[in-house]
């Protein structure tokens, strides 16, 4: 089983406060797998290979477009956030989980079926997306050929200009990905770009990586005005989840409602004794 949340808008230092909350439930056995669905304030975000090279805009700059920056302990890259993107958390026990084959999934099994659920999540909306080898995300392209297609605008590169990691590039980026892995537990998750503010990608080398364009759903739509709600994107997100993962999915009507769960498991665990 899966569960999710849709909080709306929340703080980045909300988040980390309530993912720390939420692992050390998970760990302990007193929730299931949750998937916490929301969105941010400007921010940027630097995971644990972040070089700040990859931050082109000054400190001035940001405090002045009301950016804030946490360094924190997801793999990958600089990242932005902001209004209009769908953010996921997904704290997941990986030993809960298993792949089509009945093996217990690792992270990076955990991430590629992140970015299938997201991949179908485009498909919702006539969306052609795929994956692209060696490049963690999910990305559009025109023409449909993303998986190993051939480069339909110019080549990917990481920004540090390091050689084998260069692959073709799709139309744009429209989601990115960086989760940490503890005691078996995820936290951090993905951004998918509804209708974000593109243009606040300028102050970064999105996760490190320069020459391939950020998208977003808004963008690759045919009808952007026909475009549902933030919360109903959430919601069939969560339900892409249920299917790539093989896990019936379920609404929580709140953080009070998992808390008491958490609670509930509590007594059931003195009882047991």
């Amino acid at each position: 089983m899966i569960e999710y949340l849709y909080l709306g808008r929340v703080d980045y230092s909300e988040a980390l406060r309530l993912q720390e909350e939420l692992v050390a439930l998970r760990s302990e056995g007193r929730i299931g797998n949750v998937l916490l669905l929301l969105e941010h304030p400007p921010v940027l975000t630097l995971g644990r290979n972040a070089s700040r090279a990859n931050i082109l805009a000054s400190d001035e700059l940001l405090k002045s477009r009301g950016v804030t920056l946490h360094e924190i302990n997801r793999g990958g890259d600089v990242t932005y956030h902001g209004p209009g993107q769908l953010i996921g958390y997904p704290i997941f026990d990986l030993r809960s989980l298993r792949s089509s084959s009945g093996n217990r999934l690792g992270p990076v099994d955990f991430v590629r079926l992140m970015e299938q659920a997201l991949i179908g999540l485009c498909g919702e909306f006539g969306v052609p997306a795929g994956q692209i080898p060696k490049l963690t995300g999910v990305w559009c392209s025109e023409d449909g050929r993303v998986d190993g297609g051939e480069p339909s605008i110019q080549s990917c590169r990481p920004a540090n200009g390091a050689e084998g990691a260069v692959s073709p590039a799709a139309g744009g980026k429209i989601a990115a990905i960086g989760i940490h892995v503890a005691r078996g537990v995820t936290s951090h998750g993905f951004a998918f770009n509804v209708t974000t503010d593109l243009a606040d990608f300028a102050l970064i080398n999105p996760c490190g990586i320069t020459g391939c364009p950020v998208t977003s759903l808004e963008r690759e739509v045919a009808n952007p005005e026909a475009l549902p709600s933030l919360e109903s994107i959430a919601h069939q997100a969560a339900l892409h989840f249920g299917q790539v993962f093989d896990e019936p999915v379920r609404a929580l009507k709140d953080l009070a409602a998992l808390r008491a769960q958490a609670q509930s498991a509590v007594g059931e665990l003195i009882t047991d004794r």
